[in-house]
């Protein structure tokens, strides 16, 4: 958890940036990214330095060569432990003029760091707001994992909070309740193909971390952990230094965080590589045939990317790979082709396991279109039983355009610290979305149709003809039992009636006669 100091600091820093005319929250983020990549670079080679000098051997990781570039500029004072203490327009002719080109051609040597500093540039010029932020980032505490993950969170917070740019942020309680559905496990090959932040990935790594914490005793899964188990694709330089910065700093190494157009490009070379798949797609695209790759159009033949995303994932997976992906609820009853042949596919030649339905304010203020949380299995042999339902009525925050908690932080999200009452259930669905998901072979298969999760077996789901996917087909409505009076007292009552309107009629014909 982060202090009220330090998010004050980090307030701070925002308001620099904006005083100093840069206004885009996605260009302070990209700038302060930039700049947490400089200092990284240097704490590292301080790292290795370090280790040189402890246990007498040479230095194994050179980041900063001796000597200086080919305009004079000693490496010795690219690094942030030297610059920070250069007079302001000093600094920034060596930040812009040399620090850059250097970071430039370190992506072109194809290093984890430098790769993402392709086409970096400084962003601003005012000499005075960058010695400022370089004063301020040094301040902030960024020597514990947990503190630097939060920090970074909490800037890319301030993204969606700004108004703008927040589609590149599914709301973090929504991500944790996906992984804790589908514990990841130390030998998974996570990917995420339209990753943004990398907030799923960074998810994953966090309940490993909790979950699994003997695996970093283990040298090959350690290794595993920093080199191979997290995989992120986007098309977006800037969220891929965004997303690749977010994983560093919630301490993996070397994530696979790398630029690729998912739906164009052909999956030949990792199809079947991946055990799980977390994402959040882009929703109500459409492409031309010839710009999609033809792998996918031979799993469904569509131009929604919706469904291309789906068919993608089918592809990426191996089989046995599990997938849990938020998809707009067009998917779960769309009545095209396509959307008929995908719901069947997915229940017909594999496993579905899930339907969980969101409310359609979660993601607000940006967008107000209904969702759901599909989770799936590829096993290309079918599997499907049950599917099981789930109705989140409420995830914690109000349901409108300001998107305020209802409830005190330690009862928010899918693990709160202690059980929630009926009333706070009733503010806070994902603790028991996560309990009744566990239960879904055993006491769930119980469940009548009225209650909030319930189980439909996959003949009702065929029986269909379409495959129907949506949770409203098969939820039932509870009537409430009205006692009836006994239809002989009614009728004596009716004649008792009857007698009194036919004596009131007589007496108003003697009184007219």
């Amino acid at each position: 958890m982060l202090t009220g100091d330090i998010r004050n600091q980090v307030d701070r820093i925002w308001d620099a940036f904006w005083s100093g005319g840069v206004s885009n929250p996605l260009s302070v983020i990209e700038q302060i990214t930039y700049l947490l990549f400089i200092k990284r670079l240097d704490d590292l080679q301080t790292l290795e330095e370090s280790k040189s000098q402890a246990l007498g051997i040479p230095l194994q990781r050179r980041i900063f060569p001796d000597g200086a570039d080919d305009k004079g500029c000693a490496y010795a004072d690219m690094r942030w432990s030297r610059f920070k203490h250069f007079e302001a327009r000093e600094m920034m002719d060596v930040l812009a003029d040399h620090v850059f080109p250097f970071l430039r051609g370190l992506g072109e040597e194809g290093s984890s760091y430098g790769r993402h500093m392709e086409g970096a540039r400084l962003g601003f010029s005012n000499a005075g707001l960058l010695a400022k932020v370089v004063e301020m980032l040094d301040k902030v505490p960024m020597d514990d994992r947990d503190t630097k993950g939060d920090l970074y969170e909490y800037m890319l917070g301030k993204i969606a909070s700004a108004g703008q740019n927040g589609q590149f942020r599914t709301p973090r309680h929504i991500i944790r309740l996906m992984v804790a559905m589908v514990q990841p496990k130390p030998d998974d090959v996570i990917c995420d193909p339209a990753a943004g932040t990398c907030g799923f990935l960074v998810a994953a790594g966090e309940y490993l971390r909790t979950h699994h914490a003997a695996l970093f005793r283990n040298e090959a899964q350690r290794r595993h952990f920093h080199d191979g188990l997290f995989h992120g694709f986007d098309f977006d330089a800037t969220m891929l230094r965004i997303g690749a910065m977010n994983m560093t700093l919630h301490g993996v190494e070397n994530a696979d965080v790398s630029y690729r157009d998912s739906l164009a490009q052909d999956h030949t070379a990792d199809a079947g590589t991946y055990s799980l798949v977390l994402a959040n797609p882009p929703f109500a695209g459409s492409l031309d045939y010839e710009s999609t790759a033809k792998d996918l159009q031979r799993i469904i033949k569509t131009k929604k990317t919706e469904l291309l995303f789906l068919a993608l994932f089918l592809r990426l997976l191996k089989t046995g790979g599990r997938a849990a992906v938020i998809v707009p609820d067009g998917v779960l009853f769309g009545s095209s082709k396509a959307h008929q042949d995908l719901r069947r596919m997915l229940v017909e030649e594999h496993k579905l396991d899930a339907v969980v339905k969101l409310p359609s304010g979660v993601f607000r203020p940006y967008a107000g279109v209904s969702t759901a949380i599909l989770f799936f299995t590829k096993t290309g042999v079918g599997g499907t039983e049950h599917v099981w339902f789930y109705d989140v009525q409420a995830d914690g925050l109000s349901l409108d355009d300001k998107r305020t908690p209802l409830l005190p932080p330690e009862q928010l999200g899918p693990v709160p610290q202690a059980p929630l009452s009926d009333a706070e259930h009733a503010k806070n669905n994902l603790p028991d979305v996560l309990a009744r998901w566990q239960q879904r072979d055993a006491a769930e298969r119980e469940r009548p149709r009225t209650a909030q999760s319930f189980c439909v077996p996959k003949a009702d789901i065929a029986a269909t003809g379409s495959y129907d996917l949506s949770l409203n087909r098969y939820k039932e409505i509870e009537h409430e039992e009205v006692e009836h009076e006994d239809p002989k007292a009614i009728i004596a009552e009716l004649r008792e009636i009857e007698g009194e309107i036919s004596a009131g009629l007589a007496r108003l014909e003697e009184m007219l006669g």
